[in-house]
């Protein structure tokens, strides 16, 4: 199959990237680098993935992108995703996560592409939600431009799916963790404290810890973008475990994976309009992609862990 993945240099993007090229996939990895990086595709271009370094934002080099690879499926992970950034600046943000997604809808119509798998979020769209675990009927609540940007995004999907006929699906992520993760978003704090735990560091949380995520294992999303590319279903699609972690669950578990008692949390004043709870209801991902979580937090936490102290001797 020829896939485009746009955003493909970044943390989930690149792990999906190799989970297609590990089946045979022809693939081109659409990035401008801004957060990206190069290194995290040296072995996918190896093996024959091809990069092509541009902004969604410009929409006559996205055609031709999609004019010489042919897609016959498209990923869409390039977004803006700091939500202090979309707080600063919500035309920038917008510009990027819902701008830009036109231009890949757009790209996919003109060159018959015929599946489009898009990335957004869950935690961030339900906002402070009344039901947990959140089901993709929970009313939508955003606390950020951030998530307001991605669930117009959703929008827009949904209008060239009834305007154009357009083949497409929208996961919704949980907070997404493991190797090569960067310390963006809510969930880079698994990120932060495997650095921390590293370096001989001290984690710091904010508020009083007891903060919940529905942290997902990198390696269970990327299964759930390439069931999701042959599934014919349609919609928004929650990609979590349904569970409660939270940040002080995170620093024990990492203290007893990494034999350090000394791994005590410094705590800091919340930050503001931080959510209090999340997780998300997973019934019908089950149903329609035939897909459940297999990692465990704790045999996650145990590979990027793991996959830190490689990165750490590296440099």
């Amino acid at each position: 199959m020829r896939a485009i993945v746009t955003g493909g240099a970044g943390f989930i993007g690149s792990n999906l990237v190799d989970g297609l090229v590990d089946r045979g996939d022809e693939v081109t990895i659409v990035d401008d680098l801004s957060t990206g990086r190069a290194e995290n595709l040296e072995q996918a271009i190896e093996r024959g993935a091809k990069l092509v370094v541009l902004d969604i934002r410009d929409a006559a080099d996205l055609d031709g992108a999609f004019a010489a690879a042919r897609p016959q499926v498209v990923f869409h992970l390039a977004a803006q995703i700091d939500v202090r950034k979309s707080v600063a600046d919500p035309g920038w943000d917008a510009q990027i996560n819902v701008g830009g997604t036109i231009n890949v809808l757009r790209a996919a119509l003109a060159h018959g592409v015929g599946r489009v798998v898009n990335s957004s979020t869950g935690g961030a769209i339900y906002g402070d939600a009344r039901t947990i675990p959140s089901t993709e009927r929970t009313t939508a609540l955003p606390e950020a431009p951030y998530g307001q940007s991605k669930l117009a995004a959703e929008g827009y999907i949904g209008l060239f799916e009834r305007l154009h006929s357009l083949n497409a699906m929208t996961l919704r992520y949980g907070n997404v963790y493991g190797p090569r993760q960067d310390p963006l978003g809510e969930a880079g704090v698994v990120a932060i404290f495997c650095g921390k735990l590293e370096d001989g560091g001290t984690p710091t949380v904010y508020g009083d810890g007891r903060q919940t995520r529905d942290f997902v294992y990198v390696g269970d999303v990327v299964a759930a973008n390439l069931a999701a590319a042959t599934a014919g279903a349609h919609g928004p699609v929650n990609i979590g475990t349904a569970v409660e972690t939270s940040v002080l669950e995170i620093v024990e578990m990492l203290r007893e994976l990494g034999g350090r008692e000394d791994f005590q949390p410094q705590f800091a004043p919340a930050r503001e309009g931080e959510i209090a709870r999340s997780a998300l209801n997973i019934a019908r991902a089950r149903r329609l992609l035939r897909w459940s979580p297999a990692v465990s937090m704790r045999d996650g936490l145990r590979m990027t862990l793991d996959a830190a102290h490689v990165a750490l001797r590296r440099r």
